[in-house]
């Protein structure tokens, strides 16, 4: 009689445990390449020598074997098709348990599944199989020799971005929420909608790159719409988002974009997409970030005669902080040495080759100076490298004069973070993006970096794929060297009691110099709101002194700024805001001036989240959210936003106006779907204050 296949059974639990996909919600079989698996087949009679069997996986629209997108694997011939590879583990009666090993270098997606035996073809009910990238396997270029960083930058669905600025660092919780519903799907449906040829969806250059696109909306109907313009009515404000699982869900729904995200959102959902095909990825954040649109390393930042910013003077900008994300892979396209991390970024900001994408770029380029290759490395390197060259803008006949005050070396690219490996706590990588500042090999770095960067800018980074660098002789980068001082002058700015919403702004600028002799200084500092992308939101206020000092001493000017003088624009901008102190001295009769700036953020009263310690799978318990709201204004329209992956939905407490010394309470019933540790996010927004959020762990047994 003829050999039927009646069955196929996908052995999904042994399957998915040994390939670390047991977390994903999806009823389909989940494996990763280069990596065996099991099939049971159930035959109508047993398996003999003369039969014929085929596991056919196909993959895209036509597969075809002489595509190499239909793979025909006979476990009798023991041929390697295309890399992969079938054998006979046992054969029984009418059981046929056989072992599949996909090729290490094989396409990443949804594969088709079907028997033929003879002239019958068997067609399972849930014939797709999804085939990630494997971490675990040597021979995939996305190995990850370490099994605390795959936990932490494959598997682990919970974390932090780091925002804030270089004085206040704070970790904001995000969910990357990487294995929940319908999640696996959206970033396959991204796949398709990348057109990448299917022998580029192997690569994790190219997935990553075309990625780095699709998250934001800009040319393609991604995922995210970006909006910076401080009013987000027409859909969810992007301090509101506290992670990545209701966005992806949404855009998988509606296959529109979703509106709006900011630049800790769009890498959110980059890590959480790369997580998810099994690329490691980690949030990156680098403090004092320079957004340098002609690319000559420089940032340039205008200020009145009271020390004020101005708006709308330059094209630059510098971020007080931006965030993007570092991909692991080998780059094979690129000479050795290269390997590694490597930076994309899914923020719009500036277009490579004709769309709003960026990356991969080896962090290894960056530090080296290599900015000539591939992709986008000119654009990075100036985000962490430029210089800060201050300008006063003073009337002159009514004409604007431009004063050169001061350049500052060391300010961009600081304090660069991400989460530590394993622990709830900030890790410093700045040292994997650049040299020691001052070092020798720093200043060998930027001179080779400058070899490659034109004088007259850089050519536009759409241009950035070309890899043959133009080199012009003439050009000799700047070495600048930090003006040694006649006084030794120097500033400090610091805040004399906690900056809550609602109190005065109690502020102090300490001047100092170090050298004998009698100085008169000419001091203006003021006092500013901005967004995180240095937009200044409103002036509050300045002081103007003329200080002497004598020899080595200082002194303190206080700089106040009352409540209301700043409760107003608090209430009526949706971005959370950062408080700009700026002071320019200038000592009378020396050349000696110097800028600082230092941005500093609100504080806030604490969430507390109340719950045990530890829980059981399937069993209710009690989760409850308190917030007291300490400070002297009420604060409005309150929304409580909390989310726990694998024990709870996203939900939202409305809670109206909460006057002062009032306490919220929200309380919800929780039900465990998943062992392990899991984290249970909070976060509180009112029209005054953006930023509190809170976290609790809780082990499920």
């Amino acid at each position: 009689t003829d050999l039927k296949v009646t069955g196929i059974d996908f052995l999904k639990s042994e399957n998915t445990r040994l390939h670390h996909t047991d977390a994903y919600n999806i009823k389909n079989l989940v494996v990763r390449r280069g990596q065996p698996f099991q099939l049971q087949l159930s035959l109508s009679r047993e398996l003999n020598a003369a039969d014929k069997l085929a596991l056919r996986f196909g993959i895209g629209e036509k597969p075809m074997k002489i595509r190499g997108t239909l793979m025909s694997l006979n476990p009798r011939r023991e041929q390697d098709v295309g890399g992969w590879q079938i054998s006979i583990v046992r054969n029984s009666g009418n059981e046929c348990l056989l072992s599949v090993t996909s090729s290490p270098w094989a396409p990443v997606g949804k594969y088709t599944l079907n028997v033929k035996t003879g002239t019958n073809i068997y067609k399972p009910e849930d014939e797709a199989i999804y085939l990630l990238f494997n971490p675990w396997c040597e021979n995939d270029v996305v190995f990850l020799n370490d099994e605390a960083q795959r936990n932490e930058y494959v598997l682990n669905d919970t974390g932090y971005i780091y925002v804030g600025s270089a004085n206040s660092i704070y970790n904001r919780p995000w969910n990357f929420g990487q294995f929940e519903e319908f999640i696996l799907d959206a970033c396959m449906y991204l796949l398709e909608k990348s057109e990448l040829r299917l022998s580029h969806r192997r690569d994790p250059v190219f997935v990553s790159r075309a990625m780095s696109a699709l998250v934001n909306a800009n040319d393609d109907n991604g995922v995210l719409l970006g909006n910076w313009s401080g009013n987000y009515s027409s859909g969810t404000s992007p301090t509101d988002w506290i992670g990545s699982v209701l966005i992806l869900q949404k855009y998988y729904k509606t296959k529109k974009p979703v509106p709006y995200g900011q630049c800790w959102v769009f890498a959110g959902v980059l890590t959480s997409v790369m997580r998810c095909l099994g690329i490691p990825s980690r949030c990156v954040s680098n403090f004092n970030s320079a957004h340098d649109t002609d690319q000559n390393l420089r940032v340039d930042i205008y200020l009145n005669e009271y020390g004020e910013k101005l708006n709308k003077m330059s094209f630059d900008s510098v971020w007080n902080f931006h965030v993007w994300n570092d991909v692991w892979m080998k780059r094979v396209d690129l000479p050795a040495g290269f390997d590694g991390w490597q930076a994309i970024d899914s923020t719009p900001q500036e277009q490579s080759q004709g769309i709003f994408q960026c990356g991969p770029c080896p962090l290894k380029a960056v530090r080296e100076g290599d900015v000539y290759l591939p992709f986008d490395s000119k654009f990075v390197y100036a985000e962490v490298n430029a210089d800060k060259v201050y300008w006063v803008v003073k009337k002159v006949n009514g004409k604007d004069k431009f004063i050169k005050i001061s350049t500052e070396t060391r300010g961009i690219g600081v304090n660069i973070s991400t989460k530590a490996v394993g622990q709830d706590r900030r890790q410093d990588i700045t040292s994997e993006y650049k040299y020691p500042e001052g070092s020798e090999e720093e200043r060998e770095s930027m001179q080779r970096a400058c070899s490659f960067i034109r004088p007259s800018g850089m050519t536009p980074r759409a241009r950035f794929a070309a890899a043959i660098p133009t080199i012009d002789l003439n050009f000799k980068p700047e070495v600048l060297q930090e003006t040694v001082s006649k006084s030794g002058l120097q500033l400090e700015i610091t805040n004399k009691a906690a900056l809550y919403p609602g109190n005065p702004l109690e502020l102090a600028i300490t001047v100092k110099t170090s050298t004998p002799g009698n100085w008169t200084i000419n001091l203006v500092g003021s006092c500013q709101l901005q967004s995180y992308t240095g937009k200044v939101e409103a002036s509050l206020g300045y002081v103007k002194e003329t200080i002497k000092l004598e020899g080595k001493s200082e002194t303190q000017v206080p700089l106040k700024i009352a409540a209301d003088t700043y409760m107003k624009t608090l209430a009526s901008v949706e971005d959370e805001v950062l408080i700009l102190i700026t002071a320019i001295a200038e000592v009378q009769g020396t050349d000696d001036k110097l800028t600082k700036e230092t941005t500093l953020r609100f504080e806030y009263p604490p969430i507390t989240v109340q719950m045990p310690e530890t829980a059981k799978l399937n069993k209710d318990f009690n989760c409850a959210f308190i917030f007291k709201n300490k400070l002297n204004i009420p604060l409005d329209n309150c929304k409580l936003l909390v989310e726990g992956l694998g024990i709870f939905k996203m939900a939202t407490f409305e809670h109206g106006d909460v006057e002062p010394g009032r306490i919220l309470k929200s309380e919800i019933i929780c039900t465990p779907t998943r062992l392990g540790e899991k984290k249970i996010v909070a976060k509180l927004t009112s029209v005054q204050i953006k930023g509190i959020s809170a976290e609790k762990a809780i082990t499920i047994t």
